[in-house]
C-alpha cells in the first residue's frame, strides 16, 4: 500500500452548505484510513463516491477526466472543488498510476487519437481504443497499462464490462493487489467485483463513510434476493408500480 489515509481540512471548508460538502458523507469525514491494497467505495447515487475518488485523483495530478500525470486534454468541468481540502497521507509516496473513469473514457480515448504518436498506443494493446468495443478497451487498459509501483483509482470500471469480463477483470485486480505494489480504490455497483477477495469495502450510505462487509452491501442483497426469488421479486415491484 502506498496512501494510508485520507484527512478531510475541516477548518478550512468554506461552508459546509456547499456542494460536495453539503453531502453528508463528506460533511462527517475526518480522517478515513485505508487498510487494504483493495478498496471499494459503493453507496447509492449522490452519496459522495465518485466526488472523493476524484478529489483525490485531482490531487494525485491525474487528469480528473481520466489518465495519468502526463495526460492533459481539454474536458468541460473536469476539475475539482474537494481536492484543495483533503490531504493525502503517503508511505512511501508515488507519482505513478492511473484514474479511470468510465463516462469520460471517450475523451481519454480521442485524446491518444489525437496525439497522432503510434507509440502511445503500447499502453493500450498497440491500437486506437476507438478501434475496440467499450469493453475491449477497457481490458486493454487493465491488461497493458496497469503494472506495478502505482496507485490506481476507478469510477464504476464494470460499465463497459460483461459479467464475463468483470471476472476476467477480478483476476486482473487480484494479482496485482497480491504482488503487493499495486493499490487500487475503486467505485462501484457491481456485486462481482465486490466479491473480490481480501478487498474493504467502504459504504457512503446513511450519511457517513463505513466500513461494511460483503453480504451486508445492498448490491449483494438485491442481487441474491433477485435472483433466488425472480418472479416474486418482479411481482411485488410491479404491483408497486400499478398501486
Amino acid at each position: 500500500m502506498f496512501l494510508k489515509k485520507i484527512t478531510l481540512l475541516q477548518d478550512d471548508v468554506p461552508s459546509f452548505s456547499n456542494y460536495p460538502f453539503s453531502i453528508p458523507s463528506i460533511r462527517k469525514l475526518d480522517e478515513l484510513n485505508l487498510e487494504s491494497n483493495i478498496t471499494f467505495f459503493v453507496g447509492e447515487n449522490g452519496s459522495g463516491k465518485s466526488t472523493l475518488l476524484e478529489a483525490i485523483a485531482d490531487k494525485c495530478g491525474f487528469h480528473t477526466a481520466g489518465g495519468g500525470r502526463n495526460n492533459s486534454y481539454e474536458v468541460f468541468a473536469s476539475g475539482s472543488s474537494l481536492s484543495n481540502y483533503i490531504r493525502l497521507s503517503w508511505l512511501p509516496k508515488i507519482t505513478n498510476g492511473f484514474f479511470l473513469r468510465a463516462e469520460s473514457f471517450y475523451h481519454f480515448a480521442t485524446y491518444l487519437d489525437e496525439m497522432d504518436d503510434p507509440l502511445a498506443y503500447q499502453s493500450y494493446g498497440g491500437k486506437s481504443l476507438h478501434e475496440q468495443s467499450h469493453g475491449e478497451s477497457f481490458l486493454s487498459l487493465f491488461l497493458n497499462r496497469f503494472n506495478g509501483d502505482a496507485i490506481y483509482l476507478l469510477d464504476e470500471p464494470e460499465a463497459a464490462l460483461s459479467p464475463a469480463r468483470q471476472l476476467t477483470f477480478l483476476k486482473i485486480l487480484n494479482d496485482l493487489a497480491e504482488e503487493g505494489n499495486s493499490q487500487f480504490i475503486i467505485a462501484t455497483h457491481s456485486p462481482i467485483l465486490l466479491g473480490c477477495p481480501n478487498a474493504n469495502i467502504l459504504s457512503f450510505d446513511n450519511g457517513e463513510i463505513s466500513k461494511i462487509a460483503y453480504e451486508d452491501t445492498d448490491h449483494y442483497q438485491i442481487t441474491k434476493y433477485f435472483l433466488q426469488h425472480r418472479e416474486k421479486f418482479l411481482a411485488d415491484l410491479l404491483r408497486e408500480d400499478e398501486e
